[in-house]
């Protein structure tokens, strides 16, 4: 077993650790699977089964990821492997953006000659779940063999609302097991190639799963290489090695994922850096998750309740600090901890929220906050301490009351975890509501079938960030085998979609209509536009299912609209 150091808190030398028995693991695994089955239930496995994210309870996000996955499947490979151009058309971009998770996109399109998946997250749900338990019970396993502790340890971590909040509906972002990887490469000495094979695998696997967690898991990595840079002075040639080795395969991860295929819009459309901050609150604000302690005042953003820990693991960290002064022994590493305050201070901001009362401690030049709005939701940054806070708490309670004991205090702080959390528990249930396998189209209306089967790809005039109509129509699209700029994606360039707007509302107002295209209106200028350039004796201008549509050359005899339905102009 590696030698634990925990960076930040180590353990005396007298005390040696003993080797878990395998079982020990399994049973970890295991329930991960199982919270993840009792909470979210059985019917999201199956990967055929695609109803349960398409038909609306848990939002639009869900959506995002089917539609990016399915257009990416059905696209030849191209260079970088990432890019997913009929998913947006001109202001299309990869599959980094639709959230869908690349690092499972590329290995799902590579099998596709030998199966076809029609959705993934399901089965990246469960493994979220075992991974999450697992990786609590290595980490715990550094600092006691008492099988009680680690498993119990391992539940508080996987009972949690920071990671079932994200299992909810920001699937990706449930992979919070990379948190814990890094943790335990933070807290473990291995070989000095042993230790960059590991951080170059958790970095580059990281750029491949989602954007938050990369920075997050880059951090400690920084936070571990300076730990040992300043103990392993007399290995320079592999720290320098590292240092250019580990960023260079995120960065490439990022590349194949097609990261960089946007030059703006990076700072997105849901406010910026310093409007989505952490709550000072937060931490300990029940929201809708906690049925003991009293609501507290909040913040006034999407994710400002997302932060609760739950009374268990609030009494835990209690439990620890006081153990951890009751008994010293055990000195901090300042390295951690140093990254840590850096996590903290990019989760509160320069613009400090206590019980929803914001004020600016400190003015940021303007460049500054606009590059620090990439990391718009920077609520997020408090995961990674609350993490290592329950990991120093286990570890301070191993320290003072051994490992039997520290199980027994772990097991009831588990109870109330989960006594607390019922509240929370049960409004997921409600989101993962049995659905059919296959959720039926929302565009009912006969004429959707007979235009699709005509036209060469579907507008949406205007386009834009969940622009009206936009699911409805991406769905039917992506079933019908159409491309379309109907999107959600999670960065746009803002230039490309104001010049797409620009060039369809004139296409429309002239009657230049594109060749193939089928032109979904959206609003009052588009309707207006599309009247005043139709030719009444070529063109329909109809609505379907309460939607406004144009269909150019419609009324041409079929034989002539077949490759485009109108002549060009």
């Amino acid at each position: 077993m590696p030698r634990a150091i925990l960076a930040g808190l180590t353990l005396p030398a007298s005390r040696p650790l003993s080797i878990p028995r395998w079982w020990s693991g399994v049973a970890a695994v295991a329930l991960g699977c199982l919270v993840i089955a009792a909470i979210y239930g059985p019917g999201i496995l199956a990967p055929w089964r695609t109803g349960w994210m398409l038909e609306g309870t848990i939002g639009p996000d869900p959506v995002q990821y089917w539609l990016g996955w399915t257009y990416f499947s059905r696209a030849p490979w191209s260079w970088p492997p990432g890019l997913n151009p009929d998913w947006g058309l001109e202001i299309g971009s990869s599959i980094f953006y639709s959230d869908s998770i690349p690092l499972l996109a590329f290995a799902f399109k590579a099998l596709r000659p030998l199966m076809e998946v029609s959705q993934y997250w399901g089965l990246w749900l469960y493994a979220c779940g075992a991974l999450q338990a697992l990786m609590a019970w290595r980490i715990i396993g550094l600092f006691t063999a008492d099988p009680l502790a680690r498993l119990a340890g391992a539940a508080l971590f996987l009972v949690q609302p920071l990671i079932l909040n994200r299992l909810g509906g920001h699937f990706a972002l449930g992979g919070q097991f990379l948190l814990l990887m890094a943790l335990y490469l933070c807290l473990t000495r291995e070989p000095a190639a042993r230790r960059l094979a590991g951080w170059a695998a958790l970095v580059g696997a990281s750029s491949l799963i989602h954007a938050y967690l990369l920075p997050m898991v880059a951090g400690l990595w920084a936070t571990d290489l300076l730990a040992r840079a300043l103990r392993d002075g007399r290995r320079p040639a592999w720290l320098g090695m590292e240092a250019l080795a580990v960023p260079l395969i995120g960065l490439c991860g990022l590349w194949l994922a097609g990261f960089f295929v946007l030059q703006s819009g990076l700072g997105g459309t849901w406010g910026g850096f310093g409007r989505m901050q952490l709550d000072l609150l937060a931490p300990f604000d029940p929201g809708e998750w906690g049925r003991f302690l009293p609501q507290l005042p909040r913040a006034d953003h999407l994710e400002a309740a997302d932060s609760y820990l739950g009374l268990g693991v609030l009494l835990l960290l209690a439990a620890g600090l006081i153990a951890f002064l009751a008994r010293p022994g055990m000195r901090p590493g300042w390295p951690l901890l140093a990254g840590l305050a850096v996590f903290m201070a990019l989760a509160v901001t320069h613009r400090v929220s206590i019980g929803g009362w914001v004020v600016t401690v400190l003015d940021l030049p303007e460049r500054a906050v606009s590059l620090a709005d990439a990391l718009r939701a920077s609520v997020r940054f408090f995961w990674p301490v609350a993490y290592a806070a329950m990991v120093g708490a286990i570890a301070a309670l191993v320290h003072a009351l051994g490992g039997r004991r520290a199980g027994l205090v772990l097991a009831g702080l588990l109870v109330v975890q989960v006594a607390d959390l019922q509240p929370g528990v049960a409004r997921l249930h409600g989101f993962f509501r049995p659905a059919p396998a296959t959720a039926p189209l929302r565009l009912a209306d006969p004429f959707w079938t007979q235009a699709t089967a005509r036209y060469e790809r579907i507008r949406l005039a205007p386009t834009g960030m969940q622009a009206r109509h936009w699911e409805e129509v991406a769905v039917l699209a992506a079933t019908r085998g159409l491309p379309t700029d109907a999107v959600y994606l999670a960065r746009l360039d803002p230039e490309r979609v104001a010049a797409l707007n620009a060039t369809t509302l004139a296409r429309l107002s002239t009657g230049r209509h594109e060749r193939g295209s089928l032109y979904v209106l959206g609003d009052k200028d588009a309707l207006a536009a599309a009247w005043a350039g139709m030719d009444p004796t070529r063109d329909l201008l109809r609505q379907a299912d309460g939607i406004w549509v144009l269909a150019p050359g419609w009324l041409q005899p079929l034989v002539a609209a077949h490759t485009g339905a109108s002549p060009p102009p």
